[in-house]
């Protein structure tokens, strides 16, 4: 049975081993997936103690996805463009790592939102590793503009520079002058801390959505904030996580699994 594992802290409440167990019970592939909570100081440890133990694959989540870049002997192009890892596949005596982030959150916003992101005015918040994997997913999806505002405008700009032209960095204290936008992302980790920016209501176009990468309690603040802003549609990222799993689940093990009646299962609780 193949061993697989999700790093990150906090990761008690992580959904990923629900997540997996039943994409295996579909494909009927037997799989031993489990959580394991790791800090940024132990984390190399812990997925060292994992491949001695014969662990084949690896998710990674706050706050490790940018640590997770030097653990890896090679990247795809889109971890290396990215900037960042949350998959990790063994590949001989090193890992190999991926980005299924930016992946993920497109289809769910394309198939259980209806939104297309090309041409389109898109603001995101924060720039660390989710951020940056959804950043380069918009910029190839043709958003007319990304906006990046993060609490360190010098970490927005570098990853607006990256980008290129499609993108700019913009201080949290510009927001309420930027205009109206199509959808606004927040990929921060403030909502683990129950706290979220103001959302001025000058940002919201009359059909914008807001998404929060994270789910559940950590996109509470988000949500609430984005509904005050006069918000008509707000999500978290639930949709998100699945498709960003079964991403994963492909990189594996060669096939994508089906995601419709997980995502249900999970919304319901």
């Amino acid at each position: 049975m193949g061993r697989y594992a999700v790093f990150g802290q906090p990761i008690a409440h992580s959904l990923s081993p629900r997540i997996h167990a039943a994409f295996g019970a579909q494909l009927g592939i037997a799989l031993d997936y489990r959580a394991i909570e790791a800090g940024r100081d132990g984390f190399a440890a812990r997925v060292a103690a994992f491949a001695r133990d014969g662990g084949r694959g690896a998710n990674v989540t706050l706050p490790l996805k940018q640590d997770a870049l030097v653990l890896c002997a090679d990247l795809s192009e889109r971890a290396r463009r990215a900037g960042s890892v949350n998959t990790l596949i063994r590949v001989g005596d090193g890992w190999h790592g991926d980005s299924t982030d930016g992946a993920g959150l497109l289809r769910d916003l394309r198939e259980r939102h209806g939104f297309d992101s090309c041409g389109r005015r898109v603001l995101l918040l924060g720039a660390g590793g989710a951020a940056r994997a959804a950043a380069f997913a918009f910029a190839d999806a043709g958003a007319s503009e990304l906006a990046i505002a993060n609490r360190t405008f010098d970490r927005a700009a570098e990853l607006a520079q990256a980008i290129g032209d499609a993108a700019r960095a913009v201080a949290l204290d510009e927001l309420e002058a930027l205009g109206r936008f199509d959808l606004v992302v927040n990929a921060t980790a403030a909502g683990h801390a129950g706290t979220s920016a103001a959302l001025p209501r000058s940002l919201l176009d009359a059909d914008a959505l807001c998404y929060d990468l994270s789910y559940g309690k950590a996109a509470q603040a988000f949500l609430d904030a984005a509904r005050r802003a006069g918000a008509s549609r707000a999500s978290d990222g639930l949709g998100m996580l699945v498709e960003q799993a079964a991403e994963s689940f492909a990189v594996w093990h060669g096939t994508r699994p089906e995601t419709a009646a997980v995502y249900a299962a999970l919304r319901e609780g």
